[in-house]
């Protein structure tokens, strides 16, 4: 996780403000509204927990914090994050759920902006074997079975989907722009699926 997270430290300060207001691949969210929604970990678990309160669903939580980062200057933004990489509440109670929503958003920000990585292998087999709860994956992957081409991780039964472990991380939580670089005979459900959602 804290890896995962000191990459992604290290994207979000060589960004240029264009890159900032970049949509990303979460819909209606810009790289910076990604990087808002990552400022949560820092959050104290207090105000955490009364921002709960206040929003009880995780759609309306992820919200707030997004609308509430728009007013922040991008490198308290960043350093907010930096300095949360090792002392956060969220990371050490989470740290499954956290690589899980690190890794992909990281990607949501990456694909846009034509910045490739090169994601670790044992990570990336981490947030496939469990990827993150909050976005339902079930919906999409029930009843398939996802094999990837670049390291050696599958699961599931059924129909068989194939590509690179980071594009079906990306399609497991829903996002489309990664349907095209899969193949085999249960794409067409998956993209039915994530188009439908």
């Amino acid at each position: 996780m804290i890896a995962e997270r000191a990459e992604l430290v290290d994207l979000l300060r060589s960004l240029t403000p264009e890159q900032w207001a970049t949509p990303s691949l979460c819909e209606g969210w810009s790289v910076r509204d990604v990087a808002g929604h990552l400022s949560i970990d820092g959050v104290p678990f207090h105000r955490y927990f009364l921002a709960g309160l206040r929003n009880p669903s995780a759609d309306r939580l992820n919200r707030h914090y997004v609308e509430a980062a728009r007013n922040v200057p991008v490198d308290r933004l960043v350093d907010g994050l930096a300095t949360s990489i090792s002392g956060s509440w969220f990371p050490r109670w989470f740290p499954r759920l956290t690589l899980a929503d690190h890794l992909v958003h990281q990607q949501d920000i990456r694909r846009p902006l034509g910045i490739p990585r090169a994601i670790d292998a044992d990570r990336l087999r981490l947030v496939l074997d469990r990827p993150d709860p909050f976005a339902r994956p079930s919906r999409y992957i029930r009843g398939l079975r996802l094999v990837a081409t670049d390291i050696a991780w599958e699961r599931g039964d059924g129909p068989m989907v194939r590509g690179t472990g980071e594009a079906l991380a990306l399609a497991m939580v829903g996002r489309p722009a990664v349907l095209d670089e899969l193949e085999g005979p249960g794409l067409d459900l998956l993209r039915s699926r994530v188009e439908r959602a």
